[in-house]
């Protein structure tokens, strides 16, 4: 979240980063019951203070005490219960408040305004037979089952299978393994976490614009990526300035409710559950920008070597998200997608600024009697393992059916090439 101070002072410029992001909050209304509750405090505080002064006088009778002291309690009671009710009238607002926006991300209302910065040398394929999507390649190798996973789990879901869990356990080792060399810890998640951490990290547990598993008569809830568990780690934690940054991987599964129409149904482009391999990064606030770019070129490297064609978009304010500061999307070429291929999404990187650490109260010392600072928190996807399928398996396929294993991935799958069953 913001600071409120910050807020107080610069009501004008939230209101329209708000109305720039497609947030519809009353900024205005905050300010005036931010205002209304410090002033609360303030006679809540001259009310305590004179309950004290009370106490101590030695020019009054004690009933005389009692009586002013009465109508302190009184007045002091009725200060409380004013005040909590402008604390939650604007916690309610603020909680719903986003995060600042990078003077450089492009203005627009969704992913139709993301600006396209970059592209890498890997051509797109140009095919001498019509290529099939991921779903056909799953079924002619028998690698992918959705049927199964709805029988099972409901629409959404799916099994992998031979060479299809291979592959994906062989892309989770290579992007573990490539972070590990680049100094960020491996950690394995747990998939569930409080809602209080949720909605620190800027996810919604409950409610109309929720796109969480809730566990009922919990407070806890499946998560949608291990951003959520491992920047709760540090919650209400104070580090050492000499001990950042801290770089992690993490691996989970990720549950999402949501569900798009159409098309974008089909396979494993948007289910349910999917396995994802995490970046998140906490770091001082001036080194947040470098490693912003840092957690990008993780991403582009992972899929350069992986030898997919891909775009880079700056994300615009519109398709944001409450906490991220600036966002970069890397879209991967899918000859499958749409009637000729299309690029889709694969993976993004946010910088966040302090927006989580101020929700989950994580700081920084830079000396043993220094006051302590909010840190920054990032995040960035090294492979949602399903999307990252879909890209290898539909821009190497090959007209006989069989699928070319990409060179870095063949040592920890063992293959060069996927082969369908032969037919009995």
């Amino acid at each position: 979240m913001l600071d409120r101070a910050y807020i107080l002072a610069h009501a004008d410029k939230v209101a329209e980063n708000c109305r720039n992001r497609g947030v519809d909050v009353d900024v205005a209304a905050f300010v005036s019951a931010e205002t209304a509750r410090r002033a609360a405090d303030k006679a809540l505080q001259e009310a305590q203070a004179a309950a004290n002064a009370l106490a101590s006088a030695k020019d009054l009778s004690v009933d005389q005490k009692r009586e002013q002291g009465k109508a302190l309690r009184e007045k002091r009671e009725a200060l409380k219960a004013e005040a909590d009710r402008l604390a939650a009238e604007a916690d309610a607002l603020l909680i719903r408040i986003p995060n600042l926006t990078h003077p450089e991300s492009p203005i627009g209302r969704d992913d139709k305004d993301n600006k396209e910065i970059a592209r890498n040398a890997v051509p797109i394929p140009a095919f001498d037979f019509k290529p099939r999507d991921h779903v056909a390649l799953g079924d002619l190798h028998g690698i992918i089952d959705t049927e199964g996973g709805s029988k099972v789990a409901g629409p959404g879901f799916y099994f992998l299978k031979g060479d299809g869990a291979l592959l994906e356990l062989a892309l989770q080792n290579f992007a573990v393994n490539f972070l590990a060399q680049r100094g960020y810890v491996p950690h394995i998640t747990p998939d569930i976490a409080r809602d209080s951490v949720l909605m620190g990290t800027g996810f919604v547990p409950r409610g109309n614009e929720t796109n969480t598993y809730h566990i009922e008569e919990t407070e806890l809830s499946l998560i949608a990526t291990s951003e959520i568990t491992l920047c709760g780690l540090y919650q209400d934690t104070i580090l050492d300035a000499k001990d950042l940054p801290i770089r992690i991987a993490g691996v989970s599964h990720c549950f999402r409710t949501e569900r798009a129409a159409g098309r974008a149904t089909r396979g494993l482009y948007r289910v349910h559950q999917f396995t994802k391999v995490e970046m998140v990064v906490i770091a001082p606030p001036e080194n947040s920008e470098a490693l912003h770019r840092e957690l990008l070129a993780n991403e582009r490297d992972i899929f350069d070597a992986l030898e997919i064609p891909y775009r880079v978009l700056d994300i615009c304010t519109g398709d944001l998200g409450a906490a991220a500061y600036r966002k970069y999307d890397l879209e991967a070429w899918m000859p499958g997608r749409g009637d000729g291929g299309e690029f889709g999404e694969i993976t993004s990187t946010s910088n966040c600024t302090e927006f989580q650490a101020r929700r989950l109260n994580i700081r920084y010392r830079t000396g043993p009697k220094e006051k302590p600072l909010y840190a920054h928190t990032l995040n960035g996807t090294a492979i949602a393992l399903g999307r990252a399928m879909i890209a290898i398996l539909e821009n190497n396929q090959r007209a006989d059916g069989t699928i070319a294993v990409p060179k870095v991935l063949r040592p920890f799958l063992g293959k060069d090439v996927l082969t369908p069953p032969a037919k009995t």
